[in-house]
């Protein structure tokens, strides 16, 4: 099969009905493992990375310029790193790094290996949702987490959170403008630019957060630092893009 359909070929629209980010810290000497040589870790302190499951409720997933009618809806669960890159041009960008991702849809594990590199799996998702509770729950991903709303000045960070305050964790929720991926063989960066319309990332109390991937990682010094939800966010993400990785071993060729 031909390595470029894995670059997300072509521009895709959708809406994120929810979207609910748990971010840990680890220390940044585990993240770096989990990451490729071409990208570093976005930092707190220089002492902290962040690694987040995000949950999100996704409506009419359909490439750009088609109907919404024609797109499909499944629920995704995405494991990411922050992390930031830099171009052969010397500018500094900020995103994503895809771990895993689970989706309660067979066919979007199909669609999503297909044309990204995502390393998409399926599971079962259970969720019961209210005007002040969240709860998701997944046997095969060995997954339960419940999550209670609050106003902003009656919600405490997690006990251990690296953050000051939720202005600064905010900056650790996400979706970020890129998401990131890795060639080896023909040492070569895909970038996926997001595009949304504005959105307002309201703290959670965690009551549960029991994660089977995560744990399956055994970083040790992980600890929850955040945890957010938003709501309706129309989301557009561009045709992928690529570039060299350049350096000493591997320079620009001079034609």
């Amino acid at each position: 099969m031909a390595a470029w359909l894995a670059h997300h070929p072509f521009a895709v629209d959708a809406q994120l009905d929810r979207t609910t980010v748990l971010t840990f810290a680890a220390p940044i000497t585990e993240l770096q493992k989990l990451i490729p040589p071409c990208l570093s870790l976005d930092t707190l302190d220089n002492t902290w990375g962040f690694v987040a499951a995000a949950l999100v409720q996704t409506q009419q997933l359909r490439p750009h310029g088609l109907p919404a009618w024609l797109g499909s809806s499944f629920f995704l669960i995405g494991y990411r790193v922050f992390v930031r890159y830099t171009t052969p041009a010397g500018k500094r960008l900020r995103g994503l790094y895809i771990l895993r991702s689970e989706t309660d849809k067979a066919a979007m594990q199909l669609l999503g290996n297909l044309f990204t590199s995502y390393h998409y799996h399926t599971i079962d998702v259970r969720q019961v949702v209210d005007d002040s509770c969240l709860m998701v729950e997944s046997k095969r991903a060995s997954l339960v987490i419940q999550l209670e709303t609050a106003p902003e000045d009656a919600v405490l960070l997690p006990s251990g959170s690296p953050f000051t305050s939720w202005q600064q964790a905010r900056r650790f929720a996400g979706p970020l403008p890129f998401t990131f991926s890795f060639q080896p063989r023909q040492q070569q960066v895909v970038i996926v630019e997001g595009v949304r319309e504005a959105w307002h990332p309201q703290p959670l109390r965690v009551l549960q957060a029991q994660v089977g991937f995560l744990n399956q990682l055994n970083l040790p010094g992980l600890r929850l630092a955040s945890a957010f939800t938003m709501t309706n966010i129309p989301y557009h993400w561009k045709k992928g893009r690529t570039e060299p990785w350049l350096t000493a071993e591997n320079p620009p060729r001079v034609s």
